[in-house]
């Protein structure tokens, strides 16, 4: 019976113990989890992930396009803003043998402690980093020890185009992403599997002042050698991106043609009324001048010619050539009149002769000529519109 007593007094002895022990262990916090993973004795943010197994560390990229902000010819470069998001793996992060806890969200001011790609945009004129309020980072770690990293940017990129079919031209801007320091033998990036690259539109299409996206985005692997025979890695992202024509329809194509028709009111101007015709045709040809000079300003000084460089000479050669036939009438208009004055003081003195020409003459060719005029220069025109747009818009 005592035996018995003494039995049942350990075993509750062990209960409380255990109880006690309960109690008192506490799990781990996450400021404990973190400073235990970051532990510089054991973790190196200045070595790569697989850098000791002689692996690359495959850094999986997503670039989430915010805006697009514009698009200029002239400097050849396009300005957007953009979430950058990198996500790889390094196994001395894993703290699922430390807690159950899923994820770690780190402060802007402790990455420095973990070690982050040096992703570079090749083609990159200007960068910004967004840090209002604070700098527009994320950095996360889940127990398995993959790492979430994203910043937001604000780039302006280099985009070579090729002019010769503005307005109706396409153009391909690019965005070109690489590794700066690390070889493709310690950093390999690559384009994340689903949704690499997002624009943030509630619309089916994305679309510009002046341009909209006509394909979708193509993302694209390559990689790079440098002088010293190293080889990079990196990543290209193809924006195909068609002109929209209704600004220049609006502000170009269609005043050139009311110009252009507005010359042609000069045949139907009796051919003696010299102040009218000539005042019509130096104002159409100016405004053409004008008009064209104002469009170049907007373009680059390039070699090659552009569609509307065919469009605007065509509209000055047109008005020009009204203002030529003018010319041409005048003259026959001022032969007229000094033959008429002519006979006139001929039959005066009493002076004949058969051989002469006939005043009408010189009046019915000026007149036969602004007959034709009126025909000859609508139908070559409209010629010109449907050889100018099937070429261009057929390509």
């Amino acid at each position: 019976m005592q035996e018995e007593m003494k039995n049942k007094h350990h075993t509750s002895l062990t209960i409380i113990f255990l109880m006690v022990n309960l109690v008192c262990i506490q799990p781990m916090k996450r400021r404990d989890i973190l400073n235990t993973l970051l532990n510089t004795t054991e973790y190196d943010p200045r070595i790569a992930p697989d850098f000791e197994r002689n692996e690359a560390t495959r850094v999986h990229v997503q670039l989430s396009v915010i805006s697009i902000d514009s698009i200029n010819e002239v400097s050849m470069d396009y300005t957007l803003n953009a979430i950058l998001r990198q996500t790889w793996i390094d196994p001395r992060l894993n703290f699922s043998h430390l807690s159950n806890i899923s994820m770690l969200e780190l402060d802007h001011r402790r990455m420095s402690d973990v070690w982050l790609p040096d992703t570079f945009f090749r083609n990159e004129k200007t960068a910004t980093l967004h840090a209002i309020t604070v700098p527009n980072k994320l950095l996360h770690i889940t127990n398995d020890g993959r790492v979430r990293y994203s910043i937001r940017v604000s780039l302006t990129l280099s985009c070579t185009m090729d002019l010769r079919f503005f307005p109706m031209d396409d153009q391909i801007c690019s965005i070109l992403a690489e590794s700066y320091g690390y070889s493709i033998d310690n950093v390999h990036l690559m384009w994340e599997p689903k949704n690499s690259f997002i624009i943030q539109t509630t619309d089916d299409e994305y679309s510009l002042p002046q341009f909209y996206q006509h394909k979708p985005v193509e993302t694209l692997k390559y990689s790079i050698v440098n002088p010293s025979n190293v080889e990079f890695s990196g990543l290209q992202a193809k924006l195909y991106l068609r002109r929209n024509l209704g600004y220049y329809m609006s502000q170009v194509f269609i005043p050139s043609i009311l110009i252009v028709t507005l010359s042609w009111i000069s045949f139907w101007i009796h051919v003696d009324a010299v102040p009218a015709r000539v005042s019509l045709g130096v104002i159409c040809v100016l405004t053409m001048t004008t008009q064209s000079a104002g469009v170049r300003n907007f373009l680059p000084r390039v070699s090659y010619i552009k569609a509307i460089d065919v469009w605007m000479a065509f509209g000055l050669l047109f008005v020009f050539a009204a203002l030529l036939e003018y010319a041409y009438v005048n003259v026959q208009t001022r032969k007229h009149h000094k033959q008429v004055k002519k006979s006139e003081k001929k039959d005066k003195n009493g002076e004949t002769n058969d051989k002469e020409i006939c005043p009408e003459y010189f009046m019915e060719r000026a007149r036969r000529v602004d007959r034709i005029s009126r025909i000859v220069f609508p139908v070559s025109y409209i010629l010109f519109n449907i050889v100018f747009w099937s070429a261009y818009l057929s390509k």
